[in-house]
C-alpha cells in the first residue's frame, strides 16, 4: 500500500479513474497536490490505477513546463534525499482542488508553473469560458 497518498484521497482517485475509463467523467478537480520538500516539483493528481500506482495529473518538474501527464507513485515514494534519507516527496494535507484539472493546467502554461492564487485559477477559468 502506497503512504504518499493517504487511503482516502487514493479511494477518490480510483474511483475517478473508473469514471474516466467508462466515459462518465474526464475532467475531474484534482485531489491530492505532492511537492518536493527541497525543490520546486509539484503534482496535482486526479487519478489512480492501482494495479501499479501510476496516478494522472498535472505534472510540474519546475523548469517552466507543466503538462499533463502520468507518475508512478511508488517512483515518487522512493526518491530520497542523498544525505538526509528523508523522503523527498510528501503530500500537501491541507491541499483543496477547487477547479477543474483543465482550469489548474491552463493557469500553468500561462504562468510556467502550476498555482493555487485564486485570481490566477479565476482568469484561466474565464478563459477556457470564453473559448468554449
Amino acid at each position: 500500500m502506497l503512504k504518499i497518498v493517504p487511503q482516502n484521497l487514493a479511494e477518490i482517485m480510483i474511483h475517478n479513474a473508473l469514471e474516466v475509463q467508462n466515459d462518465l467523467g474526464k475532467d475531474h478537480a484534482p485531489v491530492v497536490k505532492l511537492h518536493s520538500k527541497y525543490g520546486k516539483a509539484i503534482w496535482l493528481l486526479s487519478e489512480l490505477d492501482p494495479a501499479n500506482n501510476i496516478a494522472f495529473g498535472l505534472c510540474d518538474l519546475g523548469q517552466g513546463k507543466p503538462e499533463l501527464s502520468y507518475v508512478s507513485l511508488s517512483d515518487l515514494e522512493s526518491i530520497k534525499h542523498a544525505k538526509l534519507k528523508v523522503p523527498m516527496v510528501e503530500a500537501d494535507l491541507s491541499f483543496e482542488g477547487k477547479y477543474q484539472m483543465s482550469v489548474y493546467l491552463e493557469a500553468a502554461k500561462f504562468h510556467k508553473r502550476i498555482t493555487e492564487d485564486e485570481a490566477l485559477l479565476k482568469n484561466a477559468e474565464s478563459r477556457l469560458k470564453s473559448s468554449q
